[in-house]
């Protein structure tokens, strides 16, 4: 037996920390946060402990908690006072995120990021203008996110990022920043987004839930892989500046095909189901939350992320 190779020897104390290949840093997490046009206080979400919807009032205090622990990044996410057929509190001046944007950025130093999408504010729950057979409308609904997109720039967000997996989206959004004058602004793509189980959690916090059917004929199917190279390609050639791949955990041989393809920034989202799965388990006692937590960060990292949008950001980031 040749014993001349020992990996062992690199696993000691003291060298083991140096030869780690994946680090986790606190300012490769995005922090998700939920702001509400409906309450005037703080709402707990049941369904993903640790978080709450907060009131527009409620939102620099709330963004100043993540920076607080070292987490550089947050992804807005608003609910509406109202919605209607075509969402337009979407793009609307004085929108919830509109809002949240403008006291955000001029009170704190904080890199906001913001959703680009309707499900929030449509009636139906759907990601865009329905259709005569009740199917999104895709090219109709691009200039709307369009709006959205520059509604958002022109309240002062760093980046938009939009999730709703029309054909094009990148594009329209990228031609009406420039047209806009924002040309600096740029554009986080939902570019690898599938049909999940794992958003379920998520849609109680965001109140996005669809008001009948589901969003199978616009997001991608859990079972193909190779799909997800022309969708990404297509953002990528669009002009996305950041490629997403939404869920993380499940999707990890994504991230890394991603990564190996392409020369751009890669996220992942670490979703709402898979932050409370490892919130469930921990409360029975079964998994240590932190330990685990950080293990799953860590897995996605090695994929190849560079940034990770994440619910787990607060609880983490002062442990990196």
């Amino acid at each position: 037996m040749d014993l001349t190779r020992r990996p062992r020897r690199l696993r000691a104390d003291g060298i083991r920390g140096m030869v780690s290949e994946t680090t986790v840093r606190p300012e490769d997490l995005i922090a998700p946060v939920f702001v509400d046009a409906t309450t005037d206080e703080r709402v707990p979400i049941d369904s993903m402990p640790g978080h709450e919807r907060v009131p527009v009032s409620e939102a620099v205090a709330r963004v100043e908690e993540v920076l607080s622990t070292g987490v550089e990044a947050v992804m807005l996410f608003g609910i509406p006072e109202e919605k209607d057929e075509r969402g337009t509190r979407a793009w609307a001046e004085n929108g919830v995120v509109q809002r949240a944007v403008r006291a955000i950025t001029e009170a704190t130093d904080a890199y906001v990021v913001t959703d680009v999408c309707l499900c929030e504010y449509t009636s139906h729950g759907h990601c865009g203008v329905l259709g005569d057979d009740l199917t999104v409308a895709n090219d109709e609904t691009l200039s709307l996110y369009g709006k959205t997109a520059v509604s958002h720039a022109e309240a002062g967000a760093d980046m938009v990022a939009p999730s709703g997996m029309m054909d094009g989206q990148v594009g329209a959004i990228r031609d009406a920043l420039d047209d806009a004058g924002h040309s600096a602004v740029p554009i986080m793509s939902y570019a690898a987004k599938y049909e999940s189980a794992f958003y379920g959690p998520f849609r109680d916090a965001a109140d996005g839930a669809p008001a009948f059917g589901d969003r199978r004929h616009y997001q991608m199917d859990p079972a193909n892989g190779r799909e997800a190279r022309r969708e990404v390609a297509r953002d990528a050639e669009q002009g996305a500046d950041v490629l997403m791949v939404k869920p993380a955990l499940p999707y990890l041989d994504v991230v890394a095909d991603v990564r190996e393809r392409f020369d751009h920034p890669v996220a992942a989202y670490n979703v709402s189901g898979e932050y409370a799965m490892l919130h469930a388990a921990a409360d029975r006692g079964w998994l240590d939350l932190d330990a685990v937590a950080l293990e799953s960060l860590t897995s996605v990292k090695r994929a190849g992320a560079d940034l990770i949008v994440t619910y787990f950001a607060e609880e983490l980031a002062p442990r990196l």
